[in-house]
């Protein structure tokens, strides 16, 4: 099996699709409801390109335990090893407050981040601030050249190749338009390869939240 390649040493896929949700020029993360889901998505590619897990007939197979894995990577294997067997998408909607926090907290530790508590009258909210906004930058633009560039797919790095189709499946603006989700369709297909099952699932997730999002609105 091809050995995956990080987009920074050390870093995880998860980690580094919360740090390409930054939008550069407003410092802020954009798709906040989605976030969650990205984070569970993420893991469960990284799974899968590790050799962790595979597919089944549309449901996730324990395949081998990570070796080393960090906090939302155990979590997530705990879930599915002590689990009947289920579809991806259902694995990518559970939890996703807790992976949104384990990440967050992941960065906020190694300083990538900072985390802002305020109050507004009775409310309380959070806000997160990249300290590294050049690393936000710089894993928008290799994404953006796996997507828009020449390069054969197959000498894209398979983390860089993962974070173009979670981008276009959880429609991430700040790296591709939706011009581009259709006119790339072919492109970006070929960019998910063995994680598609993951990407798609993730792009029915959203569809579905966004479904639920307008029938309580009209």
């Amino acid at each position: 099996m091809e050995m995956r390649t990080p987009v920074e040493p050390g870093e995880s896929l998860p980690a580094s699709a919360f740090l390409l949700a930054f939008d550069p020029r407003k410092e802020r993360l954009t798709v906040r409801r989605d976030l969650g889901r990205l984070m569970r998505a993420a893991v469960l590619a990284e799974l899968v390109m590790n050799g962790n897990l595979a597919d089944e007939s549309g449901k996730a197979r324990a395949v081998t335990a990570p070796a080393r894995p960090g906090p939302l990577q155990a979590a997530v294997w705990e879930q599915i090893t002590s689990s009947p067997p289920r579809t991806w998408q259902r694995w990518i909607d559970r939890d996703r407050k807790n992976a949104y926090r384990l990440i967050r907290d992941e960065l906020a530790a190694a300083r990538l981040v900072e985390v802002e508590h305020h109050r507004f009258l009775v409310f309380r909210y959070e806000r997160i601030k990249p300290r590294r906004l050049y690393l936000s930058r710089k894993l928008a633009e290799r994404v953006g050249r796996a997507i828009r560039g020449g390069q054969p797919v197959g000498r894209v790095d398979q983390d860089v190749r993962a974070l173009a189709a979670l981008a276009a499946a959880v429609r991430l603006k700040t790296v591709v338009s939706g011009r581009e989700l259709r006119e790339r369709k072919g492109r970006l297909d070929e960019l998910a390869g063995p994680v598609r099952p993951v990407t798609t699932a993730l792009r029915k997730s959203v569809d579905a939240a966004n479904a639920a999002a307008a029938a309580s609105a009209g």
